[in-house]
């Protein structure tokens, strides 16, 4: 359960997605001069060196940021977030979810960040130190359920677990209904991989039952190597803000393209 370590895979077409995703979901937050609260339930370690050896090893980095960064206009949130994190920690480093919602929020805002891995967690902390980030070494489902609904109110989660315990495709529809229910106004966005043979298809089916309203964007994109499992992409959101579907299917335009 906890052997899981991004640093292997930070970079990759899933976190071009992702991230892309999450940052222009955040730029629409920050629009309204109201305080809000990012929860973030899986946070791994926020800062991560492309240029390390674990990157290096499984090159999926270089087969997805490297080509894909050119998709984005140099106005996007998630290519100035890119720019900053160069500017400040070198041309091989790459944020994770925390460090671009800590880039992308203002002071007035709050973080809450739960990571259970120790090594992890404690990169976190040292990645997150510059900012006032709540942050837990703790079951991150636990913490969500915990907190909710914040305060602030208005603001979103973002649930990314590394699916290595399969139990979590049953659970997490029923974590999110939960979280729902407690937080009917918070943005829920679900990251989820898309596996040979499917294992995602009937969460995703509970989902879209629970919330019709839901947005559902998915993308593909060749497996990283021989045998490696994963062809793709998914991101369910809850209460998607305004413009968030034309975002996705821009995206998911250019992965067709690939």
């Amino acid at each position: 359960m906890l052997s899981y370590q991004h640093l292997f895979h930070a970079g990759n077409l899933a976190d071009v997605q992702k991230h892309a995703l999450l940052a222009a979901m955040l730029d629409y937050l920050i629009q309204k001069d109201k305080p809000l609260t990012y929860i973030e339930t899986h946070a791994g370690r926020g800062l991560y060196d492309l240029g390390s050896e674990e990157a290096l090893k499984t090159g999926e980095a270089e087969a997805g940021i490297a080509i894909a960064e050119g998709w984005f206009a140099k106005d996007h949130p998630y290519r100035q977030r890119l720019n900053e994190v160069r500017a400040s920690y070198g041309p091989m480093a790459y944020p994770g979810s925390p460090l671009i919602a800590a880039l992308s929020l203002r002071d007035q805002d709050t973080i809450h960040l739960a990571e259970l891995h120790p090594q992890e967690h404690q990169h976190l902390r040292h990645a997150l130190n510059p900012w006032s980030a709540h942050i837990y070494q703790k079951d991150g489902f636990e913490l969500a359920l915990a907190i909710t609904p914040p305060t602030p109110r208005r603001g979103m989660m973002l649930i990314d677990p590394s699916y290595e315990v399969k139990a979590d495709y049953d659970a997490i529809p029923k974590h999110i209904a939960n979280i729902n229910r407690k937080w009917n106004v918070g943005i829920i966005a679900l990251w989820y991989p898309l596996l040979v043979g499917g294992p995602h298809g009937p969460m995703l089916k509970a989902l879209q039952a629970q919330f019709p309203e839901g947005l559902r964007s998915e993308v593909r994109f060749p497996p990283a190597r021989e045998g490696h499992r994963m062809e793709g992409s998914g991101m369910f959101i809850v209460n998607p803000p305004y413009g968030l579907a034309e975002e996705a299917a821009r995206i998911e335009a250019k992965f067709k393209a690939l």
